[in-house]
């Protein structure tokens, strides 16, 4: 199982993000990701950084770590706009993109509205998804945040991965239904013993939010031995 960690995106300047960014890199992590939201969830006072730029800068510093998006939400630009976002991403970090998308929900509709940018139904967000996995799959390792089963079916139809959030290992195997998992979500006390939770259950990466301690990860990383790529 491959470990990564999401940035302190929600930030008014990169420094902290880059700053975790080459300190997972030094730990010997596998990728670092970056929420795509307009402000914290519940938190509109707040800013947040974009996600692409902050990649594109990490993937820059840090040659030998996976980078993407997570997920990045279909319908806050046009499919087209998204899917070059994701292009110009792997040219700065050739084979090393996770295209991970996801249609959003009634938590995120805020920030939409707050921009003036249309919210589609739940069935036209799934019709714009499966458009934009289709047109990336080839190239990208491609991951579906996991939600209603209409949206989990996209991921199993098209052969890609579902991305659990914060959710038991127990609930994301019976969820996936066969279909490969990861997750992501926030580090228990015994990260060591979560860890290997999710190793056991099957995912293929757990990523953490940004309070998990990366030394911890990298230790955890050294004795297992995965192959990183």
């Amino acid at each position: 199982m491959k470990v990564g960690v999401l940035l302190p995106t929600f930030r008014d300047s990169a420094h902290d993000a880059l700053a975790t960014a080459a300190e997972a890199a030094s730990h010997s992590l596998d990728g670092v990701f970056a929420y795509d939201h307009l402000w914290p969830m519940g938190q509109p006072e707040r800013p947040a950084l974009a996600p692409f730029p902050v990649l594109a800068a990490v993937a820059a510093r840090t040659p030998d770590v996976s980078v993407g998006p997570l997920v990045a939400r279909v319908g806050l630009v046009s499919t087209d706009d998204l899917v070059r976002q994701l292009r110009t991403l792997g040219e700065c970090a050739p084979g090393r993109v996770i295209a991970a998308l996801g249609t959003g929900d009634r938590l995120s509709a805020g920030e939409n509205v707050a921009y003036g940018i249309a919210y589609p139904s739940a069935s036209e967000r799934q019709d714009l998804l499966a458009a934009a996995v289709e047109r990336l799959r080839d190239d990208f390792e491609v991951w579906v945040g996991a939600g209603a089963p209409s949206t989990n079916a996209i991921a199993r139809s098209a052969g890609v991965a579902l991305n659990m959030w914060n959710i038991s290992p127990d609930e994301a195997v019976a969820r996936a239904a066969g279909t490969p998992w990861n997750w992501a979500g926030a580090p228990q006390d015994d990260l060591e013993a979560q860890l290997d939770a999710l190793a056991r259950a099957g995912a293929t990466w757990a990523v953490f939010t940004p309070s998990v301690s990366l030394a911890r990860l990298g230790d955890w990383r050294a004795r297992t031995s995965t192959p990183r790529h």
